[in-house]
């Protein structure tokens, strides 16, 4: 891992697209050398696929950002996420409703004013605990959520459309959101929007929560 690491910064660079045989050959007689490169990210490197980049193709990878450097004395040695098995994924993409948890989109549906459609994948998020440490949590999301949306093209011919179907109130309101340049969300819209984007074990605490406070 640490000399996979060097190899990224010193020959490939941040940035630059390599092949999985550039790879291996790179690293002659090293078994499961994309394993190893794999592991770079628990250390918060950043290394796409075609799964996070749609512009690479399935040989290819995309070193986006260096993270730790694990070649240091002393630094390298956090114990890696254990790996998420095809029986969890399953469990989990059902229990978040095989949708994206941050966007709301399903899986194999295609993104508004696109051909591209979304694939939804398990993320690991942070979620503070009460006594103000951090547990990670897994959450369903989709691809362009995960890599921020670089392939999203804004279309205001379509949303002028959209504007011109709305009735004279409606229109009032959005022209006051335009003016003011943001929306004042209620307190109940925005502790939904948070709830929805929480991670099912999170989830089942604030439905608790407000079942006991239902029974009382």
């Amino acid at each position: 891992m640490k000399r996979a690491g060097l190899w990224l910064v010193t020959v490939i660079g941040e940035g630059s697209v390599f092949t999985k045989d550039e790879l291996r050959q790179a690293f002659p007689g090293v078994s499961q050398i994309d394993r190893r490169m794999r592991d770079l990210r628990d250390h918060g490197w950043q290394i796409h696929t075609n799964r996070e980049d749609v512009s690479l193709e399935p040989y290819e990878q995309r070193f986006v950002r260096q993270g730790e450097a694990v070649w240091e004395p002393g630094k390298g040695r956090t114990k890696a996420a254990a790996p998420i098995t095809a029986t969890q994924r399953r469990e989990i993409m059902a229990r978040d409703g095989n949708f994206c948890r941050s966007c709301g989109i399903s899986g194999g549906e295609s993104y508004a004013g696109t051909y591209e459609a979304a694939q939804l994948d398990i993320a690991r998020r942070q979620v503070r605990q009460d006594d103000g440490t951090s547990k990670v949590e897994l959450v369903t999301e989709c691809n362009r959520c995960r890599v921020g949306g670089r392939q999203l093209t804004a279309d205001p011919a379509d949303v002028l459309t959209g504007v011109r179907q709305l009735g004279r109130l409606e229109r009032r309101v959005l022209a006051g959101w335009v003016a003011d340049d943001r929306r004042p969300f209620s307190p109940v819209e925005r502790l939904w929007a948070e709830y929805r984007s929480l991670p099912e074990e999170s989830r089942h605490k604030i439905r608790q929560a407000l079942d006991a406070e239902g029974a009382d």
